[in-house]
């Protein structure tokens, strides 16, 4: 059964922003790092970013791997953090994450886990591709139930599938074994539907912007970095990038487009140990 959706009205030429955040890898105590990397503070620094942009945004989308030490702690730290950014903010887990414990301690008068967001004219399916006791994803049954009874409850309406693991390849030999196992067969079913306009992803730790052509024209693939460290492209082998972390702006547009940038913070502030073969 189709569970209800979160609802936001929109003027009817109206286009719907979001700002989306990913990977954050919050631990308990504010000032652990990953890598070399304070994640608390590099969160604080995206958030602050956004916030000192001329950008607008409606909704703030959370795609995953809030936690590195899956404590309550480290969910009330994120909660907390993004409270400044004065937005509705709706999550899904990743493969740091644990479901349960997201469920209990990700709370706040605007703070979401349902899976269907509908806005103006489009309909946002935040979708479970962790595998438990797994680094990489995979996009069960379960859920392509879910997409196909949301799109047909709501025909009218363009979508914009979001997830935590990566549907294609990112040609970085080491990640590539964490991607989404079923990635192929979920581009192809999903693209059956005219109403699907875009992919949105975390857990890469790096950007990608492509399209997939699909039977009713290019479906939008994008990758954000992460908001603490980020992997450098195109490695064989483990390996860190320095450059800064970020966040994705995306303007769902009432045609069915996406427009989406990805902005990072300024400086060189947020350094890794690049000496670090894995975590």
């Amino acid at each position: 059964m189709l569970k209800p959706a979160v609802k936001y009205t929109f003027e009817e030429n109206q286009s719907v922003r979001l700002v989306q955040v990913t990977d954050p890898h919050l631990f308990a105590d504010p000032e652990s790092k990953l890598l070399g990397v304070n994640t608390a503070q590099s969160l604080q620094a995206v958030i602050d970013t956004f916030l000192a942009s001329s950008a607008t945004a409606d909704l703030l989308i959370a795609s995953g791997d809030i936690s590195q030490d899956y404590s309550a702690t480290s969910y009330h730290n994120f909660v907390r953090q993004i409270s400044s950014a004065q937005l509705p903010c709706h999550y899904l887990p990743g493969n740091h994450d644990d479901p349960r414990m997201m469920t209990l301690h990700m709370q706040g008068a605007h703070v979401f886990g349902q899976q269907r967001i509908i806005a103006g004219k489009w309909q946002i399916l935040m979708l479970d591709s962790t595998v438990r006791g797994k680094p990489g994803g995979f996009m069960g049954e379960t859920q392509f139930s879910i997409i196909d009874a949301a799109i047909k409850a709501e025909p009218d309406k363009h979508v914009l599938l979001v997830m935590h693991h990566n549907p294609i390849l990112m040609r970085c030999g080491w990640l590539d074994q964490h991607c989404m196992a079923n990635g192929n067969d979920f581009i192809q079913r999903v693209s059956q539907y005219p109403q699907v306009k875009g992919l949105l992803w975390g857990h890469v730790h790096q950007q990608i912007n492509q399209y997939h052509q699909g039977p009713h024209g290019a479906i939008a693939l994008m990758a954000t970095p992460s908001t603490c460290i980020q992997f450098k492209p195109l490695s064989e082998h483990f390996a860190l990038d320095d450059v800064q972390p970020g966040y994705r702006l995306l303007e769902l547009l009432c045609d069915g487009s996406i427009h989406s940038e990805v902005h990072r913070v300024a400086g060189d502030h947020f350094t890794p140990d690049n000496e670090a073969s894995g975590y």
